[in-house]
């Protein structure tokens, strides 16, 4: 039969970034490329104890259906965590997520018709751009550099006049950059949202991973008229797998959102939300964040200093605070999509992720995401020496 697609199918496909990947499959390829956690840090034993207490205990309730909006005590414990870190927000302006990635798609579907426009950072996470396209959305970019999001390059998109409806950020640890939004861009991106008044979606999956530095305020702190949504997820902190995030917003904003969680898959799993409320209960996230944190920043200056010494000087990359992430530079008219698929996966079996579909309006070539947090420190020096050494070789 002739299948009657909507239109919006025109804009959801595979990316090329999955399409070279799907090169490295072997399992002898090293992939810095995924945005993974290292699995060895994964409280396993512990979230084994809890998932079989939670069953023997209350079983006929952990398999049951429950709110949509999620177990009480659970958003209790997220919104007491988010006034820790200056959100003044209690467990009704909380919503339960199937991850961070299900709270872009249901912005998107809050608030986009065809046609209208999303503002994002230049380059942004690929994750944001595939939960809005289906929506049919255009994309303005705003250029970043040390401090983030360009707030001056910012205004100037907005004094053009496009019918946008948000901004999308990730002011911590930016995917794909490592880079963190300093405290007067974070402070001037409000005035012009206020200004022009437009909600700002706040993006935060890596914000309590940081080694270094005074951690700048969360723009939902700084928020004076409710116009920012905020995600979070416990996906780098306890393990993906669960597939729990949240959503912190005014009242009106939440309420919508949980309309449409209702209608996209009624809740998220009782079990999962019972277990990650008792480990908050009776376990120490904080220390246990605190163990991830040496762990990666150990990853982070082992892959740092490999690339500062093994890698050509006409590659520049970024020095994160904290996340999972750096950001690679090559030297115009350099493809890195092209060098992994001809050079490092044949020749070294190593691979990355070509930057240039992380950028929404004019794809890059020159660029590469490299991730520190999944493979061990021998395979970061061994896998960061290659590459440095086949990048000699071409770039000379």
């Amino acid at each position: 039969m002739t299948f009657q697609f909507a239109s919006r199918m025109q804009r959801v496909g595979p990316s090329a970034i999955r399409e070279l990947l799907r090169l490295g499959a072997d399992p002898e390829v090293t992939s810095f490329g995924g945005g993974y956690p290292d699995a060895t840090l994964f409280p396993t034993d512990v979230l084994s104890r809890l998932f079989r207490d939670v069953l023997e205990a209350r079983g006929a309730t952990a398999l049951q259906y429950t709110v949509s909006n999620g177990i009480a005590p659970l958003r209790a414990q997220i919104a007491e965590r988010a006034r820790r870190d200056g959100i003044a927000c209690d467990a009704d302006q909380v919503l339960i997520l199937n991850g961070g990635q299900q709270g872009l798609d249901l912005v998107a579907k809050m608030m986009l018709d065809p046609g209208d426009v999303v503002i994002t950072e230049d380059p942004t996470f690929l994750g944001a751009l595939v939960a809005f396209d289906p929506y049919e959305p255009h994309y303005r970019a705003v250029r970043m550099d040390a401090e983030g999001m360009d707030t001056d390059d910012l205004l100037r998109v907005l004094q053009a006049g496009p019918r946008a409806k948000f901004i999308y950020t990730v002011p911590d640890f930016q995917n794909p950059t490592g880079v963190t939004m300093s405290l007067r861009r974070r402070r001037r991106l409000l005035e012009l949202a206020r200004e022009f008044d437009l909600l700002v979606l706040e993006d935060t999956p890596y914000r309590a991973l940081r080694f270094e530095g005074e951690a700048p305020p969360t723009l939902k702190s700084l928020d004076e008229d409710g116009r920012v949504i905020h995600l979070g997820s416990f996906s780098k902190l306890l393990a993906p797998g669960l597939r729990l995030g949240w959503a912190i917003a005014d009242d009106v904003l939440i309420q919508r959102l949980g309309l449409l969680k209702l209608a996209a898959d009624t809740q998220c799993g009782t079990l999962a939300m019972e277990v990650v409320s008792r480990f908050l209960d009776e376990y120490d996230l904080d220390a246990h964040v605190d163990r991830i944190r040496r762990t990666y920043r150990r990853k982070r200056d082992v892959m740092l200093r490999t690339i500062e010494t093994r890698f050509p000087p006409q590659v520049a990359f970024t020095r994160p605070q904290g996340g999972m992430f750096t950001w690679l530079t090559f030297p115009a008219g350099f493809d890195a999509a092209r060098f992994m698929a001809g050079t490092m996966l044949p020749r070294a079996k190593v691979a990355y992720v070509p930057g240039e579909s992380f950028f929404p309006v004019a794809g890059r070539p020159n660029h590469a995401r490299i991730s520190y947090s999944t493979q061990d420190e021998d395979t970061i020096v061994r896998g960061m020496t290659t590459l440095g050494e086949l990048l000699t070789e071409v770039l000379g």
